[in-house]
C-alpha cells in the first residue's frame, strides 16, 4: 500500500508554545511490515522545536508515545572515509526556518503524530506522509 496523509495542515503560531496533531495511521496499523514512511516537512518563518512521534499500542495513552529519529538525504563523512546519513530526533529552529525538507523514517509504527514545543512564531504549512 502505497498512499499519502496529511499529519498536520496549515496552522499557524496563535501564542500556543505547543500543538500535537492527531494521530495518523502508520505502516504496522495495516499489517505492512515495511516500516518505511517518508515524511514532507513544510515550514514557513517557523520557530520552534517539531518532533515527529510514535507509537506501538492500538490505543496509545500519552505515555504510550516516543520521538522518532528523522533521516534526510545528508551524509557526513569522516577522517577515515567512513559514510554515513545525518539522523536527527527533533527538527530545532531558533531562527525563522522557511523550508521543504523530505525525510525517512523506518519503523513498524501503528500511530504517528506530530509534537510542537516552544513555538514562538512562524507557519506549519503541511506535514504529510507516504506510507
Amino acid at each position: 500500500m502505497a498512499d499519502t496523509v496529511t499529519i498536520l495542515s496549515t496552522s499557524v503560531f496563535s501564542n500556543s508554545a505547543t500543538l500535537i496533531s492527531n494521530k495518523v495511521k502508520g505502516d504496522a496499523y495495516f499489517g505492512a511490515t515495511d516500516g518505511l514512511h517518508t515524511l514532507l516537512v513544510d515550514l514557513d518563518a517557523f520557530i520552534g522545536v517539531l518532533k515527529i512521534q510514535g507509537s506501538l499500542e492500538s490505543t496509545p495513552s500519552d505515555n504510550d508515545w516516543f520521538d522518532i529519529n528523522l533521516v534526510d538525504a545528508e551524509f557526513t563523512v569522516d577522517v577515515s572515509g567512513l559514510v554515513t546519513k545525518k539522523i536527527k530526533d527533533n527538527l530545532t529552529y531558533t531562527v525563522a526556518e522557511t523550508s521543504k525538507i523530505s525525510y525517512n523514517v523506518s519503523g513498524n509504527f501503528v500511530w504517528l503524530r506530530a509534537n510542537i514545543s516552544s513555538w514562538t512564531g512562524g507557519t506549519v504549512n503541511r506535514i504529510e506522509m507516504n506510507r
